[in-house]
């Protein structure tokens, strides 16, 4: 069985595609708590990256808490609360 958890990893890999680049050494190290805005990712990039996890989780995620998740580690557990409440397991 899969496990439910959705991961930095698993956030680093949507905002490597959602960007449409392969720049990866931006988003390597400690990054949990940077802010989106710090790490180079604008509005429709996120927006890009709240579709693409939306799609691939099979989640739906509130608007006003995406916009308030401003930092990977925030945006991580944000998906997870909604993981765990849909019981929805990951691809």
């Amino acid at each position: 069985m899969a496990a439910t958890e959705f991961t930095l990893t698993d956030l680093r890999n949507v905002l490597l595609q959602a960007a449409g680049t392969d720049d990866a050494a931006a988003l390597e190290g400690d990054i949990g708590d940077l802010r989106f805005e710090d790490l180079g990712y604008e509005s429709l990039a996120l927006l890009e990256t709240a579709g693409q996890i939306e799609r691939t989780y099979g989640i739906s995620l509130d608007e006003d808490a995406f916009a308030a998740a401003d930092t990977p580690r925030a945006l991580v557990d944000l998906v997870n609360t909604h993981l765990s409440a849909a019981g929805t397991v990951r691809p």
